[in-house]
Order: structure tokens, then sequence, then C-alpha cells
């Protein structure tokens, strides 16, 4: 198709007057550009506009983003906090339980060896009653034997 068939500010009729024929031919010129002008205008307004909405919306987006990631750390911080003092309490009362069973098995072997040794002197007293030459003798051995060692050190 012709370029100037499908447009009719570009055909030019014989008009009277040759000057008549270039001034709407100019004015023609000049309203399509004036018209072309205000389309771009508009096209940079229009995307001006889309481009500011989009950029308020990223704003909005990010402040949304930090204000979750806020409340996530405040969270998450107060999770610990509870987890460390659960974990504290639990320590503390299994090293509670293991110092109050040390503490008991203790008692109960100082009370054995207190029993031992109150059998053992019930023992060695009722022996020197049977037998008190051998006792004697058997002390004076001690004796003997702890003097040396003291004259040695």
């Amino acid at each position: 198709m012709d370029q100037k068939s499908s447009r009719p500010e570009a055909q030019s009729y014989p008009i009277a007057g040759a000057g008549q024929f270039k001034d709407q031919k100019s004015i023609s010129v000049s309203d399509s550009i004036n018209r072309g002008k205000d389309a771009i205008g508009d096209a940079a307004n229009d995307a001006a506009n889309s481009a500011g909405s989009d950029l308020q919306a990223i704003r909005n987006d990010l402040n949304n983003l930090k204000d979750t990631l806020s409340r996530f750390m405040s969270q998450t911080s107060s999770e610990a906090v509870k987890s460390a003092r659960e974990v504290t309490s639990n320590i503390a009362g299994q090293v509670g339980d293991a110092a109050s069973d040390l503490a008991t098995r203790g008692s109960q072997l100082a009370s054995s060896a207190g029993d031992q040794a109150k059998t053992f002197a019930t023992e060695l007293e009722s022996m020197a009653r049977r037998n008190p030459l051998g006792a004697l003798a058997g002390a004076v051995a001690v004796g003997v034997l702890i003097g040396f060692m003291g004259r040695r050190s």
C-alpha cells in the first residue's frame, strides 16, 4: 500500500493558490508533531507515575520485611533465652541431685567407717580381755616399730 494514500494529511490536492497548499501542509505536519509530543509526554508521565508507584510499593515491602525480621529476631532471642533458662534449670537440678546423691553416699560411707571402727575397737578390747599378755606384747612391738621409724626420718 502506498504511504501517501494511507495518510490523508500527506495527500496533496490542488487548492486555489499555491501558498494556501503549503500552509495546510505545514499545519498538518505541526499538528502531527504536537500530537506526537503530547503522546510522548503522556507516555513519559504514565511511566514516571508507574515507576513512582512501583518504587513506593517496593519501599512498603521493604518496610514490612524489616518489621517482620525485627519481630522474628525478637521472638527468636526470647525463645533462645527461654531455652537457655530451661537448660540451666535442668542442669542445676541434675547437679543438685548428683550432689545430694554424693552427700548421701558420703554420709553412708562415713557412717559405715565409723561402725567398722567401733567394731574393730570392740574386737581389740575383747581380744585384750581374753589374752592380756599378748595384747601387752603387741603394744610393746608397735611402740618399738614407731620408735625405729621416728629415728630414720
